[in-house]
């Protein structure tokens, strides 16, 4: 399948920002994890199928995990906290891994972190602990690519709102995202993308009613 331009997000068609050959299109379920390989230069478009939904996401060099996605690096070299076209998703050595090439939100989250069994208990009380979280997706995605906990780190949050206050304090409400709202980010090298299409019901990030998200990766230019 090759996509000329936006596509409407009737099943089965390529719902991708960018133009070029559908190499993967899949969904993941409501509180489910997902991973794969983006190749340099593929774009991966990330589709919010019902609106208000986080997909927490980590990024490693598939070459060499030990390079992984920086918060710090990427909001110190781009100077703001929050993502939309252009931000460069970068290492903590600087290195590009990928870069945000087309954006319906308009604004991704830096600072919120993953929520877990720990921070669900501490946030919401002891009733929450037996819900898993998006550590605990990463945890189990990540072992099928050999990391551990010591490989995680700060994620992105996209579609996640998280306004910061004069005073510092973060705040978790409801999304700017929408149905079929999507975002595009294209990798700068072979790109381990690990997502936890996030479980919490505790707090606004997904409208208290986690739902499906779409991973459609395409090659521009509709090569081999």
């Amino acid at each position: 399948m090759t996509v000329t331009a936006e596509t409407d997000l009737v099943p089965g068609t390529a719902a991708a920002l960018v133009p070029g050959r559908v190499v993967l299109d899949e969904h993941v379920p409501a509180r489910a994890p997902w991973s794969a390989v983006v190749a340099v230069g593929d774009v991966l478009t990330i589709v919010d199928l019902a609106g208000n939904q986080a997909v927490d996401c980590l990024l490693y060099s598939a070459t060499d995990t030990a390079v992984r996605y920086s918060a710090p690096e990427t909001i110190r070299r781009q100077g703001r906290i929050s993502l939309t076209t252009g931000s460069v998703l970068r290492a903590d050595t600087g290195q590009p891994l990928m870069t945000v090439v087309a954006d319906e939100v308009g604004v991704h989250d830096t600072l919120g972190g993953a929520c877990s069994k720990e921070s669900n208990t501490l946030r919401y009380g002891q009733h929450t602990r037996a819900q898993h979280g998006c550590m605990e997706n990463f945890l189990l995605q990540g072992s099928r690519h050999g990391l551990s906990a010591q490989d995680l780190a700060s994620n992105i949050n996209w579609f996640m709102n998280v306004p910061v206050d004069p005073d510092g304090a973060l705040g978790i409400v409801d999304g700017l995202s929408a149905p079929g709202k999507r975002v595009a980010v294209r990798a700068e090298v072979d790109t381990l993308v690990l997502v936890s299409n996030c479980p919490q019901v505790n707090n606004p990030c997904n409208a208290f009613d986690p739902t499906p998200v779409r991973m459609v990766v395409t090659r521009p230019g509709g090569g081999a």
